[in-house]
């Protein structure tokens, strides 16, 4: 666990999205380049005469996501952790009384708490991190769906029609996210999460899957995990790294503030992943490093380094140690099993 002192360091959630190739020529666009190819985009809308209907989805979504956006940006300063789990839980379920522990302590190592807004886990997560705590991502359905008491009429809490602009705000503004049990909505946010962390098209972050003592839901899905999909090959033996099943909430906890303990942050560059480090390992950690992942690495070695100068732009982060590599992006399994090293230092 993290001391006070290092709780209450400001954390700047700086991301890089965008999906770089291996060949990126490593140009770095100002805001009034993406601002004009979304111009240029709308502009041959007219052309292709596009119909009404995608038209109002675009834009729908562009405005959707521009004021969450703008809500997210003044909370750019707090860790945030997504609780994903059924709306039908009662405030008398195991589950729901874990959401609620959960979420406090999560919310007391320094972290902000998003829901979908509404009832069951969605009301625990948020109840149990206080309301100046939560975030909500509310969606609008034909059947009118209420937030929960904590969060409504708070100016976190964000109305969305479109399930995928929900969805993508989940994930890209979260740094951990924790699953307790759940329906359909909750087992295709879980596999979606995993699959974004997976195939690299997300940060990588904790994912922690919490069953309440003597349950075994999540557990079930761990032998399926293992029995089928690994046992198929269709997934590597890595991706059991990239997340936890627990039935402590002490365990999920420290899983999550124990990941940004001695790591901060990663970008690419140039074809390289920089690693940024909330302070410098030690010699025996590089060694260590560069004798036990040689597989992830594409060429050269494991290098300690300050800011880059394609980072100039993060001036928050500009402090911060480095270690860069050119990283075999198959290898996001082992890349948090190097994670957890640092993590160690």
């Amino acid at each position: 666990m993290t001391s006070k002192r290092e709780q209450d360091k400001p954390f700047y959630q700086i991301h890089d999205h965008t999906p770089q190739q291996p060949e990126d020529d490593g140009k770095s666009y100002g805001v009034e380049h993406y601002i004009q190819q979304i111009h240029e985009t709308a502009n041959k809308l007219m052309q292709d005469h596009a119909n009404r209907g995608d038209v109002k989805l675009l834009s729908v979504a562009l405005r959707e996501l521009r004021y969450c956006f703008k809500v997210f940006a003044n909370l750019r300063d707090r860790r945030q952790v997504t609780v994903f789990g059924s709306a039908r839980m009662a405030a008398a379920d195991p589950s729901y009384q874990q959401a609620v522990e959960f979420s406090r302590r999560i919310a007391e190592a320094g972290f902000m708490v998003i829901t979908g807004g509404g009832n069951g886990i969605m009301e625990a997560g948020h109840l149990g991190a206080g309301r100046e705590n939560s975030i909500g991502l509310n969606i609008l359905l034909p059947f009118e769906q209420h937030a929960n008491t904590v969060i409504m009429n708070d100016p976190k809490l964000m109305h969305l029609r479109y399930f995928f602009t929900r969805k993508l705000l989940f994930v890209k503004e979260c740094e951990a996210v924790a699953l307790f049990p759940g329906g359909f909505g909750t087992l295709d946010e879980g596999f979606e999460v995993l699959t974004l962390v997976q195939t690299g098209k997300s940060h990588l972050f904790p994912i922690v899957m919490i069953d309440p003592p003597g349950s075994d839901f999540w557990h079930h899905f761990l032998r399926f995990t293992k029995d089928v999909l690994l046992a198929r090959r269709l997934i590597a033996d890595e991706d059991l790294h990239l997340f936890k099943v627990t039935n402590s909430v002490e365990d999920a906890v420290a899983e999550i503030v124990n990941f940004y303990r001695v790591y901060h942050s990663m970008r690419y560059v140039k074809g390289d992943l920089v690693i940024r480090l909330n302070r410098a390992i030690g010699d025996a950690t590089l060694q260590k490093i560069r004798a036990d992942f040689t597989d992830i690495i594409k060429s050269g070695t494991f290098e300690l380094t300050s800011a880059l100068p394609e980072e100039n732009e993060e001036s928050l982060l500009a402090g911060l140690p480095r270690l860069k590599f050119r990283f075999d992006r198959h290898q996001l399994g082992r890349l948090r099993q190097l994670i957890d090293v640092i993590n160690q230092d």
